[in-house]
């Protein structure tokens, strides 16, 4: 894949959707590390922790140059015996609430509590996540927390992960981020990301691109299949089952597709793909490296 880097998205690693052991994670995790992935997106929303705990346990065994981490603030976790063990699409999680802070404390502890679960000394990314209703406090003390702990070493980069992609414009354009996260809003099917990534070529800002298979519809379009975590209706499902047969009429299979479209844009520096088994990040790799006719992009439209 020329361009961009594929890295692993780590949602699953903490129970998203279904539960899952701890050795299939480590598994799905020495597959991507074989594979060559050296990129990792985690967040402390992810299975309440349970996917930074997991992550951090396989790569304190790792050069610690070698690879880079991004992980979240915005959600600060705190135990609760009576919490559920699932919650949000997660399952099989440890019992924690979540609770939404995005001031500049709420940051530092989140970072701190992160380092911990991790067992690593710093950060390579720090992302403010999802802080769609809380502009002020995300732009007034996220951002500039962060900054600090950037200026201290703790952490490596700052930026803001969300699934839309107005506010991050603003964050591009009016605070001092190095990078943005944007999941499913630059893909086959959703292109409403295209102005936000021409904005971040402009200032400079790197994109990771995560959701570029839309929560699942474009890996395999199927009755039931989900589209942005919920099951796909059926004009959605139509519209992916054409894009599938445009791109079979050329040998190419819809996943690499849909992963060489996102990795294609001159701002994205990193792809983020899910996956739960070995086998899923097997594929990534390979659709990764399958050849796309240079003619593809025009009859995908």
């Amino acid at each position: 894949m020329k361009g961009a880097t594929l890295g692993l998205g780590c949602a699953g690693l903490g129970g998203l959707y279904e539960p899952l052991s701890e050795a299939a994670a480590q598994a799905t995790l020495e597959a991507a590390w074989a594979g060559g992935i050296r990129c990792f997106d985690t967040a402390p929303h992810y299975g309440a922790g349970l996917s930074e705990e997991r992550l951090g346990r396989f790569l304190r065994g790792m050069p610690r140059a070698e690879y880079t981490l991004s992980t979240k603030v915005g959600r600060l976790l705190v135990d609760d015996p009576d919490a559920p063990e699932y919650g949000d699409g997660f399952f099989g999680t440890p019992r924690r609430r979540r609770v939404l802070d995005y001031s500049g404390a709420g940051v530092r502890r989140s970072v701190e509590a992160s380092l911990c679960r991790l067992g690593l000394d710093r950060i390579d990314i720090a992302l403010v996540h999802d802080p769609d209703e809380h502009w002020e406090q995300a732009s007034g003390e996220a951002i500039p927390a962060l900054a600090e702990l950037r200026d201290q070493g703790v952490v490596g980069a700052v930026g803001a992960g969300m699934n839309q992609c107005a506010m991050l414009q603003r964050f591009v354009a009016e605070t001092d981020v190095d990078c943005v996260l944007l999941a499913g809003r630059y893909t086959l099917l959703d292109r409403s990301g295209s102005a936000l990534l021409d904005q971040c070529a402009e200032f400079g800002v790197s994109v990771l691109a995560g959701g570029v298979y839309n929560s699942g519809l474009l890996a395999d379009p199927r009755p039931g299949a989900r589209f942005d975590y919920a099951p796909a209706d059926a004009d959605i499902l139509a519209h992916a089952l054409r894009l599938r047969d445009v791109c079979a009429a050329r040998g190419v299979p819809l996943r690499a597709a849909a992963l060489r479209f996102a990795a294609a844009h001159r701002a994205v520096d990193t792809v983020l793909l899910g996956a739960r088994t070995p086998a899923e990040v097997s594929d990534a790799v390979a659709m990764a490296a399958v050849d796309i006719p240079a003619d593809l992009w025009e009859h995908l439209g």
